[in-house]
């Protein structure tokens, strides 16, 4: 090789040296930011990528914290409901206390009076104040809205989910079957005209769904007495006492025992305990004890479910009340005792009788967003839980009924109290269900799959944009090791001329 003055040798080391020295300036970037992308030079395809997948868990990110939020605010309402229980179940304690009022005295039965007083203002208040960031919970200021609805045929109307549609569901409602009450015969008449009477002591036990009570018919009662003697036990079986309107016709029941509610959770059934008999008006048995008009016993008969179909498909029913559940759309309601049992209105064809409808919103409900996208929205409807709001349902009087000079307080009507506040113990319960299972696999479901969705990306975006740091350190060791020796090198290089010097 030529000896020369040139100094293409230093020009290349330096080419070199500037490209370790640039090497080891991202090196050192990555290895101060912990970023393996700190510019679009580094890896424009991964950037690209890597773009992508901090747009996404970005927004998983966040959805993960509104359902989180989400999932505090529907525990802070599952708590103020289960309060709301709780309280129900105190007041059917003290109800039940005063269904027998042989063994009470009138002042102890105005104090468990009072005291529903002060459960049911307590349920007003928890209902008005249970809020979260300021927004009322379950005072139906979250209620799903509802038009149309025909409350003569229609009562206690709770929509509990609604589709994330723009449009409102219209429901046709058609009665197919009514509902009816259980009812036996507990006597039946033989002979037209003939007036009966109690012949010497009978005992009976009446039994319905809201217990059994003994009633004891002393000798000489004629039928109306006998019907008011199982009155006064309603209370406490729930099984009311009748005379048929064509009572003493031939072949016709003289006494029914009808339950006061509907449904095939209603039942009556009757057991003479002893005696039995029945003596004519001039006071002798008549046919002997065991005759056909004899008291009898009668076995456990259950009442008959509504059979409703909305919008053509069949609905769930218990007596009057009814449940349908149907594209995104879940709600209950109840018939009007007229409407349900089949009552005839007036100028109406046999199709209008049966039928009815009503509207749901597209609007109202408390509405979350589940995951990242429009369409993963879900809505949920708290109804009012105030005691204006809770009862009604199968043809039972209102919660705030209960109340002091109400119609069903403990001194007017205590089988109409029972049956009103197991009723709307019956409606927290499904409220509460409710909540708990949009909470349990709504929010539940969406932070499990977030969580996940979050771990997944956060691994992509970690392989794909963070530093390795044992590669970057094995690299910056080379990078140093390759600057000392392109330092040394160009040293060497510049002595090269310097010793051509010494051949002249």
């Amino acid at each position: 090789m030529a000896l020369t003055v040139t100094n293409t040798n230093t020009i290349q080391l330096l080419n070199i040296l500037s490209k370790t020295a640039d090497a080891q300036s991202t090196t050192l970037k990555q290895l101060t930011t912990g970023k393996r992308i700190t510019s679009g030079k580094d890896d424009p395809a991964g950037l690209i990528a890597l773009s992508g997948l901090n747009a996404e868990l970005r927004a998983v990110e966040t959805s993960l914290t509104n359902n989180q939020r989400t999932d505090a605010m529907l525990t802070v309402a599952d708590q103020a409901i289960g309060e709301v229980s709780s309280l129900l179940l105190e007041i059917e304690t003290l109800v039940m206390a005063s269904s027998s009022d042989a063994n009470l005295t009138a002042s102890e039965v105005a104090a468990n009076q009072s005291q529903i007083d002060d459960a049911l203002s307590a349920i007003d208040r928890i209902v008005s104040t249970t809020n979260f960031n300021g927004k009322a919970l379950i005072d139906g200021a979250f209620a799903i809205q509802t038009d149309g609805v025909d409350r003569d045929r229609v009562t206690g109307l709770r929509v509990y989910a609604r589709s994330q549609s723009t449009t409102d569901t219209t429901l046709n409602i058609t009665r197919v079957a009514s509902a009816q009450k259980a009812e036996i015969a507990f006597q039946i008449a033989q002979a037209a005209g003939a007036s009966l009477t109690t012949s010497g002591t009978t005992e009976v036990a009446v039994t319905g769904s809201l217990g059994t009570a003994t009633v004891t018919l002393v000798d000489g009662l004629t039928l109306d007495q006998v019907r008011d003697e199982v009155n006064k036990a309603t209370d406490q079986t729930g099984v009311v006492a009748s005379l048929s309107t064509t009572a003493h016709d031939a072949g016709t029941s003289a006494i029914n025992l009808k339950s006061s509610s509907y449904g095939t959770a209603a039942f009556v059934s009757v057991e003479v305990l002893s005696g039995g008999a029945l003596n004519k008006a001039t006071g002798t048995v008549d046919n002997g004890q065991g005759s056909a008009d004899d008291f009898k016993s009668v076995a456990k008969t259950s009442g008959v479910d509504a059979d409703v179909t909305i919008n053509g498909q069949t609905t769930g029913a218990d007596g009057l009340d009814i449940s349908y559940s149907a594209n995104g759309l879940s709600l209950d309601f109840t018939l009007s005792n007229d409407y349900g049992s089949g009552v005839v209105t007036a100028g109406q064809t046999a199709a209008q009788n049966k039928a009815s409808s009503f509207t749901v919103k597209a609007s109202g409900g408390a509405t979350f967003q589940m995951g990242t996208t429009a369409s993963t929205r879900a809505t949920i409807g708290l109804d009012s839980l105030a005691s204006y709001n809770l009862g009604g349902g199968n043809g039972s009087a209102r919660l705030s009924a209960l109340k002091s000079g109400g119609s069903a307080d403990l001194r007017t009507d205590v089988a109409g109290a029972l049956t009103s506040v197991r009723e709307a113990i019956s409606q927290v319960a499904s409220t509460r269900g409710r909540v708990g299972g949009f909470q349990k696999f709504q929010v539940g479901s969406a932070i499990s799959s977030l969580q996940a969705a979050q771990d997944g990306l956060s691994a992509a975006a970690s392989s794909l944009g963070d530093t390795d740091f044992a590669v970057a350190t094995a690299n910056m060791t080379q990078q140093q090791v390759l600057m000392q020796s392109a330092i040394s090198l160009l040293g060497v290089a510049n002595q090269q001329s310097a010793q051509i010097l010494s051949l002249l």
